[in-house]
């Protein structure tokens, strides 16, 4: 959330009901962590031996593309087709509703802030999730967000403060600023949006803020109490959108190289035999979220992200971190469905038609023999959508 619920989007409908508000999670039993051989690899389950790349860049092209490219362009202005097609999906975000974005039935985990960060990532990991709101029981108030970040923040606590290993069982959530003060971590701006504004206005604060997930916060009329009703993703938005403007997205016509969409230059890049806090490391460094991983010869094996990260530490092993990325890999569930890449001749159309069809968050691209070129982030194909030709707002260049 760039991490939810695992389910996937809706069309468009008038709101969502739950199966669930509490506004609190028990604490779950802990269970022991995939156990590793520590004479050897860990063993691979069907379907995941390395190297693991789904849907190559082929898949983004169902059909040749018959016109001719022309050269690569920095910036220029768009066609009369390609500007119809953002203007339709510009409209749309500004008449539909965060609300709008949400299932017709959803499960919402929102963790007390009081809570053991142990305790924390267990509940992520039982429940199939990689994110969750936090709650201030105290206040009776929304308190921020959990992602991997915040994990990854731990494990940098531990590494630049190895003797505080004994004590970092017993921090618990609230103690997250705390933790980014201790490594020099500037924290991230608590971002929500009331669920009946328009999803322009959360797309719009979402990339202000550099977030990748945005909470949806209401008050209570009779209390007056802060309620959270929900979180939504980039994925979720865009896949909002591919399933409900596809007369919009289909004349988004323009390949990848002429849009310059994604980033191609000092890329940070990692290989299976690399340890995972080496990743991290590299993460931290670039404030990256995922990391391709290659072979000698530049061809693209596979995607280590920050998500990657939970499993690693279930159980609060964090001595597990030396593991190599493809024993990391190796532990993802059984429903993850691979990478996506594509080729710098692929168009934005051909994109979006993915992104309905598959769970999307971010695409890798390459070349003809598989050699990484670049990576395209869905924060850079909703900037794209949202804002180009916007010249003078104040988000662009963020």
């Amino acid at each position: 959330m760039e991490d939810d619920t695992r389910t996937p989007a809706e069309k468009a409908h008038p709101g969502p009901a739950t199966e669930s508000s509490a506004p609190v999670a028990s604490s779950p039993t802990t269970t022991s962590a995939a156990g590793t051989n520590s004479s050897g690899p860990l063993p691979l389950r069907h379907g995941h031996e390395l190297p693991f790349v789904a849907a190559p860049s082929s898949y983004l092209r169902p059909k040749p593309i018959s016109r001719t490219m022309s050269d690569n362009r920095a910036s220029g202005p768009l066609d009369k087709e390609q500007m119809q097609g953002l203007r339709g999906v510009r409209e749309f975000l500004k008449v539909r509703t965060s609300y709008d974005v949400l299932p017709l039935s959803f499960r919402l985990v929102v963790l007390d802030n009081n809570l053991l960060i142990k305790k924390s990532l267990n509940i992520l990991i039982q429940n199939g999730i990689v994110s969750a709101p936090l709650w201030d029981s105290q206040n009776s108030a929304f308190a921020g967000l959990l992602t991997s970040t915040d994990f990854i923040n731990v494990i940098q606590y531990y590494c630049q403060f190895p003797d505080e290993i004994a004590h970092i069982d017993q921090f618990r959530l609230s103690s997250l600023r705390d933790i980014e003060r201790a490594i020099g971590v500037l924290p991230l701006e608590t971002v929500s949006v009331h669920p009946m504004r328009p999803l322009y206005e959360a797309c719009r604060r979402m990339l202000k803020t550099r977030a990748r997930r945005i909470p949806l916060v209401d008050r209570d009329d009779e209390t007056g109490r802060e309620m959270v009703v929900s979180v939504i993703t980039q994925y979720r938005i865009l896949k909002f959108i591919a399933v409900n403007n596809e007369q919009y997205t289909m004349l988004l016509k323009k390949p990848v190289r002429e849009l310059g969409l994604g980033t191609y230059k000092d890329l940070a890049t990692a290989t299976m035999g690399s340890s995972v806090l080496d990743v991290i490391h590299l993460m931290v460094k670039y404030n990256i979220s995922a990391v391709p991983i290659i072979d000698k010869d530049n061809r693209v094996l596979n995607l280590f992200e920050a998500v990657d990260v939970i499993p690693c530490i279930k159980g609060g092993a964090y001595d597990e971190l030396s593991a190599t990325v493809g024993e990391a890999l190796s532990r993802r569930a059984e429903e993850f469905g691979g990478i996506y890449t594509c080729n710098e001749d692929d168009r934005l159309d051909a994109i979006f038609d993915t992104i309905r069809k598959s769970r999307v968050h971010r695409l890798i691209v390459v070349d003809d023999d598989n050699r990484l070129k670049g990576i395209i982030s869905l924060s850079d194909i909703l900037k794209y959508v949202l804002l180009y030709g916007e010249e003078d707002d104040d988000i662009r260049g963020n």
